[in-house]
């Protein structure tokens, strides 16, 4: 922290995050961070020190907290594991003015904005589309025939053709999209987020001086709302839709390949969830609990802060692990343990507070459509290898490599 020199941080402190060994488990180091109460102290990939938060309470009551900031101005805002592609990114077009990354009162103002496009109503209407999306991929995957690999073939493509519906992203340019979403998870490579940062640009242009010309959609609602009336301008948007790509394909693509690891690994629950469609619903909520795939909510306090025990210095850069926070076992009963059957839906895997997910209605629609789909249409889905030997994804967002199946 801020009298805490890095040097110091490197001997005392724990690594942090901790990877994962089991998709729906939470890493066994983090037993000895809760050791220190749910505020620790860690130290990142560069030895930086910093303020962890693992336990339910304190986890709400950071990202509720009006004394922190998500601003990329300060020093200390730090994401949990490199990731140079963003870099990148933001040379091109600075991040500062992104939802994820501004504070009231100019947050507030843009999420209003957005929001009404996002309320459940309003999802509610894209579920026809979404199913179209899926019985598609479901239409090849059978088509081509058993053995399958529901990453590339599943996984990715669902959200990323979502995405293209919900922007207006012409048919003939689905390919290129999706193409271009899929190298944009290597952490490295920030040539395919510059490619669609370009692309995104010119689609907007193109359908703010020829509108009609592409297929209808958010970019065009906006354009002629909030663009039209002077209170966003076209930078804005290009940058909005860039952050549904970022917070909307690699979340959902990742959850959906590990939703469908978990529940072929808990068969029991599985069979359950196939003989009662009323299930679905806790189901998806049991799975983002479980699985929260997010590695870490960066935050900065901009005053001192009090909690749990622990003084939280101005300055100090601040990690909220959402895997640790829904697994508080004072909060969930047996919480290691997956149970589409639980009660207790609190968890914090959209985050909590001003930036909670703005998309997570979108979400919990692909995984409830595209779940229910899968197990219907190929009821004698299995892994086509052992558990074991399925790799898990680390970094930002906890995912897989492959996930191969036959029936």
């Amino acid at each position: 922290m801020t009298d805490i020199t890095v040097a110091d941080a490197r001997q005392e402190r724990p690594d942090y995050p901790i990877d994962r060994t089991c998709p729906h488990r939470l890493p066994d180091g983090y037993a000895a961070l809760r050791a220190q109460g749910p505020v620790c102290e860690v130290k990142l990939y560069d030895g930086r020190p910093m303020w962890a938060i693992v336990g339910h309470a304190a986890a709400r009551a950071i990202l509720s907290d009006p004394r922190t900031s998500s601003s990329r101005s300060h020093e200390n805002l730090m994401f949990p594991v490199p990731f140079p592609a963003l870099g990148a990114l933001n040379e091109a077009r600075p991040l500062d003015t992104a939802l994820l990354a501004t504070d009231p009162p100019h947050h507030s103002a843009r999420r209003r904005l957005f929001a009404p496009w996002f309320t459940v109503r309003r999802i509610a209407t894209l579920r026809e589309a979404v199913q179209t999306v899926v019985d598609d991929r479901l239409d090849t995957i059978l088509a081509q025939g058993p053995p399958a690999e529901l990453v590339s073939d599943f996984a990715l493509p669902i959200p990323s053709m979502v995405i293209c519906q919900l922007l207006g992203v012409p048919y003939e340019d689905h390919e290129f999209f999706e193409e271009q979403t899929r190298r944009r998870l290597d952490p490295v490579n920030g040539d395919a987020m510059l490619l669609l940062n370009g692309y995104l640009d010119r689609l907007v242009e193109t359908k703010a001086t020829r509108p009609g010309t592409t297929p209808r959609g958010l970019l065009d609602d906006l354009l002629e709302t909030h663009v039209k009336d002077g209170n966003l301008d076209r930078f804005g948007l290009v940058m909005f839709a860039q952050e549904l790509l970022i917070g909307g394909h690699d979340t959902t693509a990742n959850m959906l390949s590990l939703s469908v690891l978990t529940l072929l690994q808990h068969p029991e629950q599985l069979a359950a969830l196939k003989a009662d469609d009323s299930l679905m619903a806790g189901a998806v909520e049991e799975l983002l609990r479980s699985l929260s795939i997010v590695a870490s909510l960066s935050r900065v306090a901009t005053e001192d802060i009090e909690l749990a025990g622990r003084t939280i210095r101005a300055g100090d850069g601040i990690l909220i692990s959402p895997m640790a926070a829904s697994h508080d076992e004072s909060v969930f009963e047996d919480a290691e343990e997956f149970d589409i059957h639980r009660t207790n839906l609190h968890h914090v895997a959209f985050g909590y507070g001003r930036h909670q997910c703005i998309g997570q209605n979108l979400a919990r629609l692909e995984m409830e459509v595209a779940l229910r789909s899968l197990f219907a249409r190929i009821p004698a889905l299995r892994l086509a290898v052992p558990a074991e030997q399925i790799v898990i994804r680390q970094g930002m967002l906890a995912g897989l490599v492959a996930l191969p199946v036959e029936w």
